[in-house]
C-alpha cells in the first residue's frame, strides 16, 4: 500500500472526511487530497499531526510494506514525539528505552499481543514521567524558588 492508500484508508477507518481530517491537524482538505491522490507526502511537522489524528505511527503511514497497523509498536511516533516534546536528548533516551525493554523478550513466552501492551504502556509512563519532570525541574520553577 503506498503512502496516499494507507492515509485515506486510515481516514476512512476513523469516518473523517478529508475537511474533518484537514481541521483535526491544521491543513486544507485540498493537502489532504493531494496527500491521498498524488502520493504526495508532507513534511515531518504534519506528518507526525496526520499520524496522531489517525490514531496510527509514522512509521505505517511511510513503510509501503506494512499493512497492519495494530502489529507495530509504534516506535518511531513515539521517538519523534519524545524528540518534539523533549528535544534530541529526550528522543534517545526514548530509543534506549524502547530497546531496552524489547531486550527484556529475548527468549520469552510472552505472545505478541502483549508484548504490544507491555511496550505502549512504558511509552505512556515514559512520556508522562519526563513532562512531570519538565514541569517539576523547569528554570521558571527554579527561579521562582530562588526568590
Amino acid at each position: 500500500m503506498t503512502f496516499g492508500e494507507k492515509l485515506k484508508t486510515a481516514r476512512l477507518a476513523l469516518n473523517l472526511s478529508q475537511i474533518e481530517l484537514g481541521e483535526k491537524v491544521g491543513i486544507s482538505e485540498r493537502s489532504i487530497y493531494t496527500y491521498e491522490q498524488a502520493g504526495v507526502r508532507p513534511r515531518q511537522r504534519v506528518l507526525v499531526k496526520l499520524a496522531d489524528a489517525l490514531k496510527v505511527s509514522v512509521h505505517y503511514l511511510l513503510d509501503e510494506g506494512e499493512t497492519d497497523t495494530q502489529k507495530d509498536i509504534d516506535k518511531d511516533y513515539f521517538v519523534t514525539l519524545a524528540k518534539e516534546r523533549h528535544g534530541s536528548k529526550g528522543a534517545k533516551e526514548a530509543a534506549d528505552v524502547i530497546n531496552r525493554a524489547s531486550a527484556l523478550f529475548a527468549g520469552g513466552d510472552l505472545d505478541e499481543e502483549d508484548k504490544e501492551v507491555f511496550i505502549q504502556s512504558l511509552m505512556e509512563v515514559y512520556l508522562e514521567s519526563k513532562a512531570e519532570a519538565s514541569e517539576k525541574f523547569s528554570s521558571r520553577r527554579r527561579k521562582s524558588r530562588k526568590a
